[in-house]
């Protein structure tokens, strides 16, 4: 008989779930100002066709479904991810504090997605659901204010690699990057050290 884990998607917060987040979030947040600078640098490389740079898009939207499979707890996408953006924002971006904005809803996405499952369900299908759901802040967001004048085609091609790239890199990445934590053991104190 399997016995239910308690802690599993708990409301209850304790100090280590909170400084895990913190602690994930300032190295997403580190990762981001690098990814930035990376995003600025490719972009020459794709002026063949610009929404294809959406490619390497999916790392931002790691912290959201990093901070839910490892802490497990309602509101950690969110909190990851916000402390993410902040981070990635005090650094220094050419987004500006839009930033902030976009790292509510790319934590709050894949937030979503783990509460349909009731906080109950965390293998690499719900991940990589997440990472795709997630996805679609960007594709909104960038689509509105960075890419309005882009032909149909160029929206359309944008949207699908960005969602791809966050379902591979943000959902599957997230999960598997999770998975190596709890098998080096890193991840004793919480649910997500079990599987």
């Amino acid at each position: 008989m399997k016995i239910a884990n308690p802690q599993a998607g708990s409301v209850r917060w304790r100090t280590v779930d909170i400084v895990v987040a913190a602690v994930l979030g300032v190295a997403v947040g580190v990762v981001f100002w690098v990814w930035g600078m990376l995003w600025s640098a490719t972009e020459p490389v794709f002026l063949f066709f610009p929404p294809a740079q959406a490619v390497i898009y999916g790392m931002w939207l790691v912290p959201g479904v990093l901070g839910m499979q490892v802490i497990r707890r309602p509101g950690a996408g969110v909190l990851t991810s916000v402390a993410a953006a902040a981070v990635s924002a005090l650094l220094g971006t050419s987004w500006g504090l839009m930033v902030l904005v976009a790292g509510l809803l790319q934590g709050l996405l894949p937030e979503l997605v783990f509460a349909a499952t009731r906080y109950r369900r965390w293998g690499m299908g719900v991940s990589v659901a997440a990472g795709a759901v997630a996805g679609l802040a960007p594709v909104a967001m960038d689509l509105t204010l960075y890419y309005p004048t882009w032909p149909p085609h160029f929206m359309l091609a944008y949207g699908v690699i960005v969602v791809v790239s966050a379902a591979v890199i943000g959902g599957a990445g997230s999960r598997a990057l999770t998975t190596a934590l709890a098998r080096a053991g890193a991840l004793s104190p919480f649910p997500s050290a079990r599987g």
